[in-house]
């Protein structure tokens, strides 16, 4: 079953930002995993949430998404994003 991990990014740090643009979609791509979204226009169409940036990636699984996430090869990544922004990650089963 799909799963979808969802994630509303703050930037802090454009320039360092960029680094992890460039370094994360290869971690993706080598656990099975393809971008749907990353960033662009976004328009609320009701309630409160105000996103800063959305990205959607989706797996062939939760398994798989949170294997990607705690990987070695996202390790670096992760740690340049964490230092570059702010924001919250969710993953959650497709249908």
């Amino acid at each position: 079953m799909p799963a979808y991990v969802i994630a509303d990014i703050e930037v802090t740090d454009s320039s360092g930002y960029k680094g992890y643009a460039e370094q994360a979609p290869p971690t993706v791509a080598s656990h099975g995993g393809r971008y749907l979204a990353r960033g662009g226009a976004l328009q609320t169409l009701e309630g409160e949430w105000r996103p800063h940036r959305l990205v959607i990636l989706e797996f062939e699984s939760v398994e798989a998404a949170q294997r990607w996430h705690s990987s070695e090869d996202y390790a670096e990544p992760k740690a340049l994003r964490q230092r570059t922004s702010r924001g919250s990650f969710v993953v959650v089963e497709g249908l």
